[in-house]
């Protein structure tokens, strides 16, 4: 079951899971795990990397995690690993709609919700003329008023306390006939192990994608939501180079998604995720996700 179809608005699937913030987080992440899998959550001895992200969610708790999910905090941590150069420029960020010098932006640019996921925490300005700012900006109201206390969709920790959703400015990354393409890094302990590739992808939608080891083979799996990509683009020239930042933007984490984009041999950092697709993604064959699993080593507990 996928209710994110059935209660279409974020908004409205945040009021809702609002009212079960009583429940405890271990009981609704096996709750939900049932739900989008069929399958029981082992917590005891899990083996499957879907099962493994839900101990991750429950049982570690690094503060750095907390930062490094926020899209505007996590440009500290990169330019800690000496990486400033590969950051987007970003314009500005702001806790109220109406600090907002839009007179002062370019043609061009992405509002985002720093604390946000998906198609519903992006607003992209491709030409200012024809943009709809009241729209844009009853939406970043939305945003804002999130209260980030409330325990989030997936119990995902790194989401709620002490952070507040804010809105970040950043470039308009433009790509060869407007199809930007994702490189998606799946790191255990500092090494990527394998990358979903990303194209024509547009808002709300999950694009198409095929899944490449570090030798830029196809690997014989995919996910369920995603198209199948047919045709692979060429190896960037800087590929190994992508391994590197991955390698150095993920070695503090036992496990994180180190997600690039990659523009006329140009890298640019896109984000870091700890629980991708909230740790409930369907894999084909389904033994893929024990082979991702055997290569997630949990941690010791610490919460």
């Amino acid at each position: 079951m996928n209710y994110k179809k059935i209660i279409k608005s974020r908004e409205t699937r945040i009021k809702l899971l609002s009212l079960l913030n009583f429940i405890p987080d271990k009981t609704m992440i096996k709750l939900q795990y049932y739900i989008k899998t069929g399958r029981r959550l082992n917590l005891k001895h899990p083996q499957r990397y879907t099962e493994k992200l839900q101990w991750y969610k429950l049982y570690y708790r690094d503060p750095l995690m907390q930062q490094c999910s926020d899209k505007y905090d996590v440009r500290e941590y990169v330019k800690s690993k000496g990486l400033g150069h590969i950051l987007n420029e970003c314009y500005g960020v702001y806790e109220r709609v109406e600090d907002i010098d839009f007179d002062s932006l370019p043609n061009q640019f992405v509002l985002k919700d720093t604390l946000g996921g998906g198609g519903n925490s992006v607003i992209i300005c491709k030409d200012k003329p024809t943009f709809d700012f009241e729209i844009a900006k009853k939406q970043m109201q939305k945003w804002l008023k999130i209260n980030s206390n409330r325990k989030n969709e997936g119990r995902e920790w790194v989401y709620t306390g002490r952070k507040k959703h804010r809105i970040i400015i950043e470039k308009y990354i433009s790509a060869p006939n407007d199809n930007l393409i994702d490189y998606k890094f799946f790191c255990f302990s500092g090494k990527p192990y394998i990358f979903y590739l990303i194209t024509d992808r547009n808002l709300g939608d999950h694009g198409k994608a095929v899944i490449l080891d570090m030798n830029y083979n196809r690997v014989p799996a995919r996910t369920l939501t995603q198209s199948i990509l047919e045709d692979i683009p060429p190896k960037p020239q800087n590929f190994e180079k992508m391994i590197e930042y991955a390698s150095a933007l993920s070695e503090d984490f036992p496990h994180v998604r180190v997600d690039f984009y990659n523009v006329d041999g140009n890298i640019l950092f896109g984000e870091l995720t700890f629980f991708g697709a909230s740790g409930y993604q369907k894999f084909v064959p389904d033994a893929f996700d024990f082979v991702l699993g055997r290569k997630f080593s949990l941690p010791e507990k610490n919460y």
